[in-house]
């Protein structure tokens, strides 16, 4: 193989499992009837990280989701509050001592060194530190977890200040004298309590637990900082940042981990925003009711809001919609613990000193799972709209562009802002006595942040069908491929497009452009049939039925606007009913006078690659190779259903293939600046890092594949998971950075290799727009970009 993504495309919809304190529950009420959101092979997981994973469980005994081994006794330590950053059901997996070749190095040696910083911090650890896990018993047993911990803890003396105890699991910071202890304690009534509390762990700081522990700690350490967990990240409420011409509020915050790298544990911080919307569900529903037709104002309303995140300011929680209930008002009442009743209004008052304004706004329903127990019906809350902030962007504010420029502003910080961010974050753990305290406690100390060194891999000649070109910017290479005859593609002798009356005009001017781009590039193109219809969505749906025919190669819509049925009823039955590849585009791009021969240039390429042409390459020695791209994406019309896409290169030869499975991870919290002239800035592209931000038992690397021109660049995370091809790891990072380059929709690098990125093209149109596996007759075709 040449490097050539010529591919085999396949969408299958797959049905899954569909997918939040102090919140009052359910109120008493008489019933009433209601009215009628990669994997590269060699195999990466997905663009949004929902590719194939290894489906690997813990091997130690970690019995929960976010829960800490009892050991023996099979009991947990959890902490509530939310998820962690870490995938602890990795921890303890070693994937890279089956492979034999990797086993005792799994570095490359290409390219140019090159000094990095990270966001990595050292984690100061006593040298022979451990950290003791005990199983406690009480007898007579306590049903009460608020008696069993007090009982406990006044036994200070013995424990010492660094104890954590959940009612059944107590760790310690230093190991008692006995294997078993037998405390005495008295309650309040002068009962007596005999409390056994038995060694059953010894834990290094590298064990799966520890770093779980230590996790929990450092979420502790931050709401030392006055931070709240959102999700998986914590963020500072009193430090906002204002958007009022979008009505958005930005939290500043860290996404944080600490984990077990190659030679030593570290805490891993880098920066992060939540951006809440100044809107409230209930302002929503307002301009909703405002803008509809009331008949269907409910079905909706529910549409709109169900599965949307909301969060409550008066305890910064956030919640998921999972329904409305029409039926309940603020005036209603609910039982509280002790069996009273009490209003929603009341009880806000008295709460939260807050006074409700609408007395006829419905509830929001959301239902809390157990973390506990998965096997437990949720606990059901009622949520005010009136107190619920929208978070998150609406797809029609991420279409708006001006809103966008303005939050990457202050989203999209530059190497040297970020890493100001994170010094200031280092600084308040070490200064504010409280946090620094909570580690200390247990013997730890965030150290210096880490550098090292990664390889700057050579560029890659971009081949063409007579000519080679060795870009300037490995970024973008349109404008050294320009007038170089593309690889191969058959004519475009037979083709269909369709506008609307106004845009004939239009139509006509890209039909001249992309004749004069065509010519250069070595793609014919004949002039089309040209229909102009009505402006309406059933008008080109009517006019595609009746003017394509087996012999049509291309049908091209110009649409009047974004509008998605349109879109989706053209791409359905293009995809399914009469397989012929489809081109839209938008008449406000054909607007742009001064862009419409680089515009043109784009169109070109794509319908090139529908119609099954190759545009470039890039040299790959190994021969017989197949490389595929696994996707998975939600679909957005068969809510609890998912769309897997599987993209692969074909060949001559059938064989005994030998295979490598890579994981692949775009979001990762590492991040790596490059030191030039006392400053920070970005790696060049082509970086490579696999020493010491890796994982000693993983076969993992990091790649810098595409160039920021604005913020801070991500690197792509690598994980080889099984590899029996027997190629060294230098091999293996050389021939992920060529399929980096090899994204048709594109004439530059990529974050991730080509294959992933069009398996998620794939799953994205199949899940968004077709909700059926696509005609069989359009799968050697990159149909879907």
């Amino acid at each position: 193989m040449t490097g050539r993504a010529r591919v085999r495309a396949r969408g299958q919809a797959l049905t899954g499992s569909p997918g939040s304190g102090g919140q009052p529950g359910s109120p008493r009420r008489p019933d009433c009837s209601r009215s009628d959101e990669p994997m590269a092979v060699r195999t990466p997981q997905s663009e949004k990280e929902a590719s194939t994973s290894c489906g690997h469980r813990e091997t130690t005994k970690l019995t929960q989701r976010y829960g800490l081994s009892a050991g023996v006794s099979g009991c947990t330590l959890l902490e509530r509050g939310g998820k962690t950053r870490c995938n602890f059901q990795d921890l303890g997996v070693n994937t890279r001592e089956t492979m034999a070749h990797v086993k005792d190095c799994k570095t490359g040696f290409s390219g140019i060194p090159v000094k990095v910083v990270t966001n990595l911090y050292s984690l100061g650890l006593p040298r022979e530190w451990q950290l003791y896990q005990y199983h406690v018993t009480f007898n007579p047993e306590l049903e009460s977890k608020r008696l069993r911990l007090a009982l406990l803890y006044s036994h200070t003396e013995l424990l010492g200040k660094a104890k954590a105890f959940d009612g059944a699991i107590l760790f310690l910071s230093q190991k008692l004298e006995n294997q078993v202890t037998e405390l005495v304690s008295v309650t309040k009534r002068g009962e007596t309590v005999n409390i056994t509390i038995t060694l059953t762990n010894q834990l290094v700081s590298s064990s799966p637990v520890c770093i779980q522990f230590f996790n929990i700690i450092l979420k502790k350490v931050l709401k030392k900082l006055s931070m709240y967990q959102v999700g998986r990240n914590f963020y500072s409420p009193s430090d906002p940042v204002e958007i009022p011409q979008h009505k958005l509020t930005l939290w500043p915050g860290f996404a944080v981990s600490i984990t077990q790298f190659e030679n030593r544990v570290m805490l891993s911080a880098d920066v992060s925003h939540k951006v809440l919307r100044s809107e409230t569900v209930l302002e929503f529903m307002t301009s909703l009711y405002t803008r509809i037709d009331n008949a269907c104002f409910i079905q909706t309303c529910e549409k709109e809001l169900v599965g949307l995140i909301v969060l409550t300011r008066y305890n910064n929680k956030t919640y998921r919609i999972d329904d409305i209930d029409w039926c309940v008002k603020p005036t209603d009442t609910f039982p509280k613990r002790d069996g009273t009743e009490i209003s929603y209004v009341d009880y806000y008052k008295q709460q939260y000193d807050i006074v409700l304004t609408d007395l006829n706004q419905p509830m929001l329903v959301s239902r809390l799972k157990s973390k506990q127990n998965s096997t437990v019906e949720p606990r059901v809350v009622h949520l005010i709209p009136e107190l619920c902030y929208l978070t998150g962007l609406t797809s029609q504010a991420i279409s708006d562009f001006r809103l966008m420029k303005d939050l990457a502003q202050e989203m999209h910080l530059n190497p040297e802002q970020r890493q100001q961010r994170l010094s200031q974050l280092a600084d308040n753990i070490q200064r504010i006595k409280e946090a620094r305290l909570e580690l200390e406690m247990w013997g730890l100390q965030l150290g210096c942040q880490v550098s090292l060194t990664g390889r700057v891999v050579p560029t890659e000649k971009i081949l063409m069908r007579e000519q080679t070109c060795l870009p300037m910017s490995a970024g973008d290479w349109s404008k050294d491929m320009r007038n170089m005859k593309i690889i191969g593609v058959q004519p475009l002798d037979n083709w269909l497009m369709l506008c609307s009356n106004r845009n004939g005009e239009l139509a006509e001017n890209l039909l001249n452009c992309l004749k004069r781009v065509g010519g250069p590039m070595g793609f014919h193109i004949e002039y089309p049939r040209i229909v102009q219809v009505q402006e309406s969505p059933m008008a080109f749906l009517r006019a595609v039925q009746q003017h394509v025919n087996p012999e049509v190669q291309l049908v091209m819509c110009v649409l009047s606007s974004n509008q998605k049925d349109c879109y989706d009823s053209i791409k359905k039955f293009l995809s399914l009913d009469r397989p012929v590849p489809s081109q839209c585009v938008l008449a406000r791009t054909l607007n742009k006078q001064g862009m419409m021969m680089s515009v043109a240039t784009k169109i070109a390429m794509q319908i090139i690659c529908k119609l099954g042409g190759e545009l470039w390459a890039v040299d790959i020695p190994l021969k017989s190779l197949m490389v595929i791209g696994i996707d998975v994406n939600k679909d957005a019309l068969n809510k609890g259903s998912s769309v897997v896409g599987f993209v692969a290169s074909t060949n001559s030869k059938i064989t005994s293939p030998k295979v490598s499975v890579i994981v692949v991870r775009k979001k990762c919290i590492p991040r790596f600046f490059a030191e030039a002239n006392r400053s920070l800035q970005n790696p060049p592209v082509g970086t490579i890092v696999d020493t010491e931000a890796t994982r000693p038992e993983w076969y993992d690397f990091y790649l810098i594949s595409q160039l920021a021109r604005q913020g801070t660049v991500n690197p792509t995370y690598y994980n080889v998971v099984y590899d029996n091809s027997g190629l060294k790891p230098d091999h293996m990072q050389r021939l992920t950075y060529k399929m980096c380059h090899l994204y048709y929709n594109w004439p530059g690098l990529i974050r991730v290799p080509a294959p992933c990125q069009y398996a998620h093209k794939l799953t994205f149109l199949v899940g968004q727009s077709i909700h059926r596996e696509p005609s069989l007759e359009l799968a050697d075709k990159l149909f879907y970009l």
